[in-house]
């Protein structure tokens, strides 16, 4: 893997402005992407130094002008090769290790072959999905032309009951499941992939517990995030801020160790627009008879509370397990449902724009399938947060914008990800009815969907 070919004699007169991918297209090369993955491995056994990750990105780029390459332009695995002997050659053989672990996972993903980890079950929660099913069945909502019929035929409102009523059904079956343990648990995980509804169902969940004498103490674990330059980023300086590793860790491992033990500790804020962590900002202290409520994209991950006895902690999983099929067949993606609520809420809520979270989503799908997804049958409990109306609502704010983006995208051989997705949902909007701003009325201002669009009863 290592075998880069003679050096001495090749001229290094040559651009290094481009390279081949794996598919034979050409697109933009820049030191910038190598630097990047060097930190990102780098991130991955806990180092953290830019200025070094650049410094041998340099290197790299040297030695990769002397390669004989087989074609006008290096290959990608010619480049990535460099990068290995050149983390090899700077004693950094971790950051090395982990570089090329990171090669061999991207090889299975692109031969569909899954990983082999053993702390990894199968990753589809299948008799969830067979409960769902059955109830969009009986509900008449297991195809866009079934959804169609029933708002056509004035039941929009009606749908979005039962919707509803599905939702609050499982809330109440986790907080059944919670009251059989009490005495026993110390700490709740609500934990889902990004936009699937974790914070609405903490709340509701937190309600109807609260009525049977529990008393929560949310953990924040967000403000635990290292500072914002400190995390990986590409070429277009969107920052890699939805893995694991964008935390602390062991800060948070620690902390909860000894909130459990009755100690008080300091605890972090992380100031959003600085993008930097401000550390020992108030003291927080866990009472005997109080539990400790976490809302984390990554709380099934191991290394969040693997400090903590499993038979302490409470683990519920939340996906948007929508089971509808479209006009030619296919279940509508759960990830692109995900992907329409994030875009909604960061653009009205967070006043970001709606294509960086397009082309942001590349991110957040390969963190999920990494580190949450993979565990979602280790939990206690699997709840439906998905909304078989929904469709409805974001057809409704963002077909038009999405018609405008499809040739854009189409025409970017670098944005092809967002030019998939964006084409995909498209294509769903173009076959659904339409609904009205009158017919929205019928969502109540305490749906899970208002998380999202605006109007809840609820404070985020």
């Amino acid at each position: 893997m290592l075998a880069c070919g003679p050096m001495e004699n090749v001229s290094v007169d040559r651009k290094m402005d481009h390279v081949i991918k794996r598919d034979g297209r050409i697109v933009p090369f820049t030191k910038l992407r190598i630097a990047n993955a060097i930190f990102r491995a780098a991130v991955a056994v806990g180092e953290r130094s830019r200025d070094e990750a650049d410094r041998m990105a340099g290197q790299v780029m040297d030695q990769a002008a002397r390669i004989p390459w087989a074609g006008e332009y290096p290959s990608v695995e010619e480049i990535q090769d460099v990068v290995e002997k050149i983390l090899i050659e700077n004693g950094k053989s971790q950051i090395g290790k982990a570089y090329i672990l990171y090669r061999s996972e991207r090889a299975r993903k692109r031969t569909g072959r899954a990983s082999h980890d053993p702390h990894k079950g199968d990753p589809i929660p299948w008799k969830k999905i067979w409960q769902v099913l059955n109830w969009a069945i009986d509900h008449n909502l297991h195809t866009v032309q079934s959804l169609n019929d029933r708002v056509r035929a004035g039941q929009f409102g009606s749908i979005v009951r039962e919707s509803e009523d599905a939702y609050q059904l499982d809330i109440a079956r986790a907080a059944d499941a919670i009251l059989a343990r009490k005495g026993e648990i110390r700490v709740v995980i609500v934990a889902g992939p990004s936009s699937s509804g974790k914070t609405t169902t903490t709340i509701k969940l937190s309600g109807a517990l609260a009525r049977e004498g529990f008393r929560f103490v949310p953990f924040h674990v967000d403000h635990y995030f290292h500072d914002l330059d400190k995390h990986p980023k590409d070429e277009y300086g969107d920052y890699d801020y939805e893995t694991p590793q964008a935390l602390d860790l062991a800060m948070i491992n620690d902390h909860l160790t000894r909130l459990l033990r009755g100690e008080t500790v300091r605890v972090p804020k992380f100031d959003y627009k600085a993008g930097k962590r401000i550390d020992n900002d108030h003291e927080m202290k866990l009472a005997q008879n109080e539990i400790l409520l976490i809302d984390s994209l990554h709380g099934l991950y191991g290394g969040m509370t693997g400090n903590i006895p499993n038979e302490k902690k409470f683990r519920l999983y939340i996906e948007t397990l929508l089971q509808m099929r479209d006009p030619e067949g296919r279940y509508i993606r759960w990830a692109d449902l995900r992907m329409l609520r994030r875009m909604t809420r960061d653009k009205d809520q967070r006043f970001v724009d709606p294509r960086f979270t397009v082309e942001h989503w590349r991110y957040v799908r390969d963190s999920e399938l990494d580190h949450i997804v993979p565990f979602v049958n280790s939990v206690d409990i699997i709840i439906n947060g998905s909304l078989p109306y929904e469709l409805l609502v974001m057809k409704k704010r963002w077909l038009k914008p999405f018609r405008e983006w499809a040739p854009d995208y189409a025409a970017r051989a670098d944005r092809r990800d967002a030019s998939e997705r964006v084409s995909r949902v498209l294509a769903i909007f173009e076959t659904l009815a339409d609904i009205t701003d009158a017919d929205e009325t019928a969502i109540p201002d305490t749906a899970l969907i208002r998380e999202f669009i605006g109007g809840s009863a609820y404070r985020y």
